[in-house]
């Protein structure tokens, strides 16, 4: 396992609309433990492959309740609202005010290509919504009614 350089904003891999994966293989999972070790050493709560330059679509996200490793995810369905700060590992220094849905279902495949489905309140729905944006090219940047610089010592 090793620590990935995630990619920062003006790279174009993070505008692209990602790739189904197609072969739950070793490369997957090793793509998914780098993820998980890179995400953890930049202290996020989630990273999807084009941040590490991979478009594919694979998300994992940990808000505190142990990492869900997404691959081929889609929401399913959303319900309510929130309004809160974001940030993102590809667009430092920054923090923006975004929308997002307060609950969503998901379905999505394990690392070994099983179906799963989860369903996600409050933080983690934030999360979901962030990374999945990801894989087709959009960044909380677009959807944030404000953006604003942080303060150096929060960067």
């Amino acid at each position: 396992m090793s620590i990935r350089y995630v990619v920062q904003t003006g790279d174009p891999v993070l505008r692209q609309k990602c790739t189904e994966v197609k072969n739950f293989n070793k490369e997957l999972c090793d793509l998914l433990d780098d993820m998980k070790v890179t995400v953890r050493a930049e202290q996020g709560a989630g990273l999807a492959a084009p941040q590490v330059g991979v478009p594919l679509r694979v998300v994992v996200i940990d808000v505190g309740e142990g990492y869900f490793e997404l691959v081929n995810p889609v929401i399913i369905s959303t319900k309510g609202e929130q309004t809160g700060a974001e940030g993102c590992l590809s667009v430092k220094g920054k923090q923006g005010t975004v929308t997002r849905p307060n609950k969503v279902k998901a379905e999505y495949r394990d690392r070994k290509g099983k179906k799963h489905k989860l369903t996600a309140d409050g933080f983690f729905a934030r999360a979901v919504c962030h990374e999945l944006d990801h894989l087709d090219g959009i960044l909380y940047t677009d959807k944030a009614s404000e953006v604003y610089d942080l303060p150096p010592e929060d960067v």
